[in-house]
């Protein structure tokens, strides 16, 4: 089982996406535990302060080191850790490549940033990956930290209902996926393409490829470059 620890100020922003669907599936198969931890119980004084005014000045504030690494540590003690993620908007870009591979790291801790962001230190020393979901900065990292959980279990043995779905999906093999039909047949006078009624698996195959490569170069060419 892989297990995924989540560490946030703001766990409430992650009750919604974890309690159903496929990662609820997941977790009830035994294949995947997703587990929020709160930060600010690792925080100090009365507040339970988990973040401080930034060296040399400037606007926002930054989360310190001491709350971060001991919710860390603690984890640690409990768990053995092949990953520790921080989403930023200064990481590597994510994408299904990312995704495959983190499907097969194991466990992993995945931090939620706020602010101006963690404490240089612990992404120096203690991050291991830093991804950014886009090309655009949201209010803290919880929503990309769903973004990428998901991404993850959906790809775990024995979660999909049908695993060779997760091989057709778009950018696997750097092309968007194809173009889709279910019944009817007809729809207002518009029809499905006879070739994927011909019962010519062969022949729906090399169709299917073919749609996926011009929808990519029409779309996506950035994915064709390399």
């Amino acid at each position: 089982m892989v297990q995924i620890d989540i560490i946030t100020v703001m766990p409430e922003l992650l009750d919604g996406p974890f309690a159903h669907s496929i990662l609820k599936r997941a977790e009830q198969k035994g294949l995947a535990k997703v587990r929020l931890h709160q930060l600010r119980d690792f925080g100090s004084g009365k507040h339970k302060q988990v973040d401080d005014y930034q060296y040399g000045g400037g606007a926002g504030m930054v989360m310190q080191c001491e709350p971060l690494v001991a919710c860390i540590e603690s984890l640690q003690k409990e768990c053995n850790y092949d990953a520790i993620l921080y989403m930023t908007p200064d990481g590597k870009r994510y994408d299904q490549s990312d995704a495959n591979r983190l499907s097969m790291v194991g466990n992993m801790i995945i931090i939620c940033g706020h602010y101006k962001g963690i404490d240089q230190r612990v992404r120096d020393h203690w991050v291991t990956h830093e991804y950014s979901i886009g090309d655009y900065v949201l209010s803290g990292g919880e929503l990309a930290a769903a973004v990428i959980t998901d991404s993850i279990i959906r790809l775990l043995p024995g979660v999909l209902n049908d695993e060779t779905s997760a091989l057709t999906d778009s950018f696997q093999d750097n092309l968007l996926a194809p173009p889709v039909y279910t019944r009817p047949e007809e729809f207002r006078g518009h029809k499905v393409p006879e070739i994927l009624t011909s019962g010519n698996t062969k022949a729906i195959e090399l169709w299917r490829e073919e749609q996926a490569y011009e929808r990519t170069k029409e779309r996506r060419p950035d994915l064709l470059e390399d």
